[in-house]
């Protein structure tokens, strides 16, 4: 699965269930600055991550309520915001502490309901290999035991549904948001030795910095940072590739640098106060480069067995997903010509 740019969390997750590319949904990345609002977004930020402001266009369980449908969420982004007005039916706060066995069970639980009350579209997340490819890198043996715990809870899952013979009239999509690159210790471009942040405020760090110059500062900060590092590339807003569809939003910086696969970018004061240690492992790089790949795993009664497809991008999921569930799509950047070889 080929995720968009950039290749973090909350953008592609919300990608998933509006598709959209960032540019259109308005998660242009984990954390953001709006000019018009005045205000910066940041996944730890609680007041901003429930603020429906953030949240454009109609995620699929909105989508499915316009239509008379009940969906639910044991966490998403964009679920504990009340988008257009409305959560999901059933939905939670995120608490990355709760066990991926409760997790399972309470969509287990869903599932039992009477069918007046039964959530037709039902989102699940794990953070286990994310989490431990982060602490770990993404070939340590830590992601192997945190890809074991998931496919533990995965099993748990099928085999609730086995046990409730659901299968005849349910389709489960089983996907990733992003890849994970390793990060060396020595790959690291310090940005303050490069320009001088007084010019310059960063928003978002790595591997993409999204840099807002002072008033009139802008071509000065690119002329310092652009060739001064070999293993970093310097975009104005409006130069920035068409393939990245990352230019359409007033939230997205004016000066973008975006780190080589495997670098990283931090500040001096950042890696005096750790030590000079940063994690391992990282993403948010190009989406098309390889270590990037997401995953797509499917199955149901309206989708072909044993086929395994070309790699496409996530933002045709929402697509798949309307036409799984018998439900007519918001206006979005997919296409379900892309995913009809899919199905039956």
């Amino acid at each position: 699965l080929i995720p968009v740019f950039p290749t973090k969390t909350f953008p592609n997750h919300y990608t998933i269930v509006t598709g959209l590319y960032p540019e259109h949904h308005g998660i242009v990345a984990n954390n953001i600055y709006d000019p018009e609002l005045g205000q910066r977004f940041a996944l730890s930020d609680r007041d901003a991550v429930e603020d429906p402001r953030w949240w454009l266009g109609e995620p699929l369980w909105l989508t499915a309520r316009r239509q008379g449908r009940l969906a639910a969420s044991f966490f998403w982004p964009g679920s504990e915001a009340p988008v257009q007005g409305h959560h999901p039916d059933y939905w939670r706060t995120y608490d990355g502490s709760i066990p991926n066995r409760d997790r399972v069970g309470q969509v287990l639980a869903w599932l039992d309901l009477p069918a007046a009350e039964r959530p037709s579209f039902i989102t699940l997340y794990f953070s286990d290999v994310d989490d431990a490819a982060h602490d770990h890198g993404p070939d340590s043996a830590q992601v192997g035991a945190a890809v074991a715990a998931v496919d533990a809870a995965l099993g748990r899952l099928l085999g609730g549904l086995d046990e409730r013979g659901l299968w005849e009239r349910l389709h489960l999509l089983v996907v990733s948001d992003h890849g994970a690159a390793a990060t060396p210790r020595d790959q690291v471009i310090v940005l303050d030795e490069l320009v001088d942040l007084e010019t310059a405020n960063v928003v978002d760090w790595s591997p993409l910095a999204a840099l807002w110059p002072a008033p009139g500062d802008l071509d000065e900060v690119h002329r310092r940072l652009a060739g001064a590092h070999p293993h970093l590339t310097v975009y104005r807003k409006q130069e920035l590739p068409p393939r990245f569809h990352y230019r359409d939003s007033p939230r997205i910086a004016p000066l973008l640098a975006l780190a080589d696969p495997g670098w990283r970018i931090a500040s001096r004061a950042y890696l005096d106060l750790h030590g000079g240690e940063l994690a391992p492992g990282d993403h948010g790089y190009d989406h098309e480069v390889p270590d990037m790949g997401a995953l797509f795993l499917a199955a149901g009664p309206a989708l072909r067995r044993g086929l395994v497809v070309e790699p496409f991008s996530n933002i045709h999921l929402y697509e798949l997903m309307c036409h799984l569930l018998g439900l007519e799509p918001a206006a979005n950047d997919g296409d379900l010509e892309v995913v009809r070889h899919l199905l039956r």
